[in-house]
């Protein structure tokens, strides 16, 4: 393929989240797709009729060979960490699907291998780039709905994963909760910048029994308290396969002294989102759908590749995010190191995605 220029970008995992990136990112128009990886033929077969041009790969080590500025990760969380050490000690920026790691010890690895790389290292928080979260963002942060003192966010999805590795806590690191709850601890957070989470409480279950600290299952619904040293509290909800009436709620709710501000997704759907201000009784739509948000995470990094292939600091939050679950789930003071997967193991683990 002849160069255009722009940042050359391999592809590693192409299933149906890895393949809406990878369309993001072409149409975007800032990037070069240079080479697509994926163990299975016909996932790879369906993403090089979407960039014929694009060099065949069936791993990592493939696409390391090649001459590429970046790569982007969508495989199980399992090989996240290993994956995009690769690619960052190689000397590509990277950007990854959440989570990062598994738990904070395997996110800080990862950040720390970019920092000494200075190489780019993105993670697909998506929900930052909601039009309407990006305007309750911006309320928060100018203080026009005064001093936030309570939050709630929800993330139910009523039908869960379909894959065996979510439900394996070694593979997937937890359940609902590094799968949807990080989404909502990162908005929390985000929206509020950062401040230090003084007490947390979670409540945990699988199959409707509290877990009680098992580690041989995940979590399908989770509760968690949040006090901040702000004195705000947040309260956070998030389910697999619950019984909703509905494929999905979703909601990020914030209530300060002057005002609230609220989004939630509408009849149910996992796409479409309304964002309201609130004065007392009355309500106030800002954003509405259509707005199409998946891939703006991704055109964002890209952005920043096509400007700057070098770290930036503003990663390390996800850091913070990941040791605010590793309290969720009663690991705060560490947990046996998660052992690295074999090459085998991850090609068992790639091909069952």
């Amino acid at each position: 393929m002849q160069s255009t220029g722009k940042p050359r970008i391999g592809f590693l995992g192409v299933g149906w989240i890895g393949r809406h990136r990878m369309e993001a990112l072409a149409k975007s128009n800032l990037i070069e797709v240079a080479a697509v990886a994926d163990p299975s033929t016909d996932l790879l077969e369906a993403a090089l009729k979407m960039t014929p041009g694009a060099d065949r790969c069936h791993n990592l080590d493939e696409l390391l060979d090649h001459d590429l500025d970046g790569v982007v990760i969508a495989t199980p969380s399992a090989l996240h960490a290993s994956q995009a050490i690769a690619a960052l000690t190689n000397g590509m920026a990277v950007f990854c699907q959440k989570p990062l790691g598994r738990d904070a010890a395997e996110t800080r690895r990862v950040v720390e291998t970019a920092r000494r790389s200075d190489r780019l290292l993105g993670v697909d928080l998506s929900y930052r780039y909601v039009a309407g979260m990006n305007a309750i963002r911006d309320l928060i942060r100018s203080g026009e709905i005064g001093r936030v003192y309570a939050a709630d966010l929800v993330f139910h999805n009523a039908y869960g994963p379909d894959k065996a590795w979510y439900y394996d806590p070694a593979e997937a690191g937890g359940g609902c909760v590094v799968d949807l709850g990080i989404h909502l601890v990162d908005l929390a957070l985000w929206c509020l910048d950062f401040p230090v989470v003084s007490e947390l409480s979670s409540r945990l279950y699988a199959g409707g029994s509290p877990l009680n600290g098992r580690r041989d299952c995940v979590e399908d619904f989770a509760i968690v308290r949040m006090d901040l040293e702000t004195d705000a509290t947040v309260q956070l909800a998030c389910s697999w396969h619950l019984q909703a009436g509905c494929d999905a709620l979703i909601g990020a709710t914030f209530y300060g002294t002057g005002g609230g501000v609220s989004l939630r997704n509408v009849n149910g759907s996992f796409y479409d989102f309304e964002a309201v201000r609130f004065r007392g009784t009355a309500r106030e739509v800002l954003f509405g759908p259509p707005d199409e948000w998946g891939g703006r995470a991704a055109v964002a990094w890209a952005g920043q590749l096509s400007e700057s292939p070098r770290y930036r600091e503003e990663i390390e939050s996800i850091i913070r995010v990941a040791g605010i679950l590793d309290r969720v789930y009663g690991i705060a003071d560490g947990r046996p190191e998660l052992p690295d997967m074999s090459n085998s193991d991850q090609e068992v683990l790639h091909e069952r995605a």
